[in-house]
């Protein structure tokens, strides 16, 4: 296909997202199938164009002053991909599968329009329902923190130290052009171009014989924050398919107890096969079955508990684009209420002088600080330990770091425009050597019901 033969059919992809209020991919999977022709760089790169435009979706259509699927693609060329007026022409000039010529009003828009005056929330392109949730978190910086979440985010490694090292990786991947990330001691990183292929890591050496693993860098911090030990029993609560599963085990160095399980089975159903490719062997993973609790035997038993939360993945929206676009306000309730659920099933877990490591990929404060806030009053007994001293395990990074990241009272913030990572929050709780739980008005104190109570005084 040729580059305009792609821009058109990219054009035909948003009009059926729009019209048919499909989710993106199921629509580029579909067109794939119809359209054997495509070879798969051509499939690369239109569905380039298509995430692309779903990243800008707002802000392109505000440019160019019209709302459809074509000014859409020319707004976000301009935007994202620095594309002049003079280049569009060449690609858009009426021939045989190109898009018909710029009209005039698409010319004067290229050379006459601008975000300057833009609300915050079309220059971020998120929706306008949040914008004062982003308001919130980023005051008059919130524009610029949402558009750097639009941008594509580039392929980020974890070296698996149980196997290998950086070093030794970095020669193995130096033909994909890999780089150390910024932070993480032990994280690559890959740049992709608005167009790239999938770099097939999957077919590498490194990655087949477990010595590395896609995970954003932002996750590996996360991981990192924890501070997981050699020796600890560390219960991952919410395992899911176990990307900071194996980021524990290498901080465990292989030693003491790992102990994986998720609410959802269907989540935990990859980890076992990553497991094995990593190397690791003292993971525990709990699956649950029926109503039975998986964790019952172990109560009170653990140095650590990490809770990667269920969130609105709002820190995640240079990956996943067009879930911004479908999220509603409803969705943030409900997350909040499962945040609430999963810190409660933490806390019978912790040990005296165990800590929770409680985890989002979301940059809303109703979601990060206010849910630990909200925790630690029903919860005494649990202390916040000093952001501080948890970014002290990057060491000599540590300073920049915090100049970088947004840190509160509860915990950091990484954000895309601030640390280069998705958008991550991370909390760490101690527990005292005195354990009480909160008292329900009107019930004894531990009778079953204390976790409903609090959860359902979160709004």
């Amino acid at each position: 296909m040729t580059p305009a033969a792609r821009l058109s059919a990219a054009i035909e992809l948003i009009d059926t997202i729009e019209k048919d209020r499909v989710p993106a991919a199921k629509a580029l999977k579909e067109w794939g199938t119809a359209h054997r022709f495509a070879g798969s760089g051509d499939r690369a790169a239109i569905a380039g164009l298509v995430w692309d435009v779903l990243r800008r979706y707002a802000s392109s259509a505000f440019l160019m002053d019209a709302d459809t699927a074509r000014a859409r693609l020319i707004g976000m060329l301009r935007l994202e991909r620095n594309m002049d007026a003079a280049t569009m022409g060449a690609l858009f000039d009426g021939s045989r599968f190109a898009p018909a010529p710029l009209t005039e009003a698409e010319q004067a828009a290229l050379a006459s329009r601008s975000l300057k005056d833009a609300p915050a929330a079309v220059a971020g392109d998120y929706p306008d329902w949040l914008d004062p949730y982003f308001a919130k978190v980023f005051g008059e910086e919130r524009a610029a923190e949402a558009a750097a979440m639009a941008s594509r985010a580039p392929l980020d490694l974890r070296v698996n130290t149980l196997k290998s090292n950086r070093d030794k990786v970095l020669r193995g991947l130096a033909h994909l052009h890999a780089e150390p990330t910024p932070w993480s001691a032990n994280g690559l990183r890959i740049e992709l171009s608005a167009d790239a292929r999938n770099p097939g890591l999957q077919a590498e050496e490194d990655f087949i014989k477990g010595a590395v693993e896609v995970q954003d860098e932002g996750s590996q911090l996360a991981a990192s924050f924890t501070a997981a030990k050699p020796g600890e029993q560390v219960i991952d609560l919410c395992a899911g398919a176990g990307g900071k599963t194996l980021a524990l085990a290498a901080l465990m160095q292989g030693k003491g107890r790992l102990i994986a399980t998720d609410s959802d089975k269907r989540q935990l159903a990859p980890i076992h096969e990553r497991l094995s490719r990593a190397g690791v062997h003292n993971a525990d993973v709990r699956t649950p079955k029926g109503e039975a609790d998986p964790l019952a035997d172990i109560s009170g038993t653990a140095d650590l508990v990490v809770i990667d939360a269920p969130c609105t993945g709002t820190g995640t929206w240079r990956r996943n684009p067009d879930a911004k676009w479908r999220m509603r306000p409803g969705a943030l309730e409900i997350r909040l209420r499962d945040q609430a659920g999963v810190l409660e099933r933490a806390v019978p877990l912790v040990k005296a002088g165990g800590r929770i490591a409680y985890i989002t990929c979301s940059v809303l404060a109703e979601e990060n600080g206010e849910q630990v806030r909200a925790f630690t009053a029903r919860h005494p007994e649990f202390a916040i330990v000093p952001p501080e001293q948890t970014a002290s395990v990057l060491w000599d990074k540590a300073e920049d770091f915090a100049k970088a990241a947004l840190q509160s009272d509860e915990g950091w913030l990484m954000t895309p425009r601030r640390t280069g990572t998705d958008g991550f929050f991370v909390s760490v709780l101690k527990k005292s050597g005195r354990s009480c739980s909160a008292v329900i008005p009107g019930r004894p104190q531990g009778e079953p019901g204390i976790l409903r109570a609090a959860v359902s005084a979160i709004p």
